[in-house]
């Protein structure tokens, strides 16, 4: 479990340091790409919350299989989400219907 608590943790100092408008690594993100900080932050919100939800269905994944007693396949969370997140970005992509330059 300590390397579930640790990934968690550092997962959610990372989607607090893209959400944050105070944080210093997304003024210097906003400076550096001569845009305003406001937009900066609002464009990264909705990638934040994508990847969060995704994180969050892992570790709750991971914990019903620690709750049950098949620690064994905790390892199956990750393939998961990653297939889950492909998911959704597939959905997200067919519904603006917008292509890749």
């Amino acid at each position: 479990m300590m390397v579930i608590s640790i990934a968690s943790c550092l997962a959610g100092a990372v989607c607090g340091d893209h959400c944050s408008p105070i944080s210093d690594t997304t003024i210097m993100a906003s400076a550096g790409g001569h845009c305003e900080h406001v937009n900066h932050v609002s464009t990264q919100l909705p990638y934040v919350i994508v990847v969060a939800a995704v994180c969050l269905t892992g570790y709750f994944l991971i914990g019903v299989l620690q709750a049950i007693g098949a620690s064994a396949l905790s390892w199956i969370a990750l393939p998961v989400s990653i297939v889950l997140l492909i998911c959704v970005l597939l959905a997200i992509r067919a519904k603006t219907g917008k292509e890749e330059i």
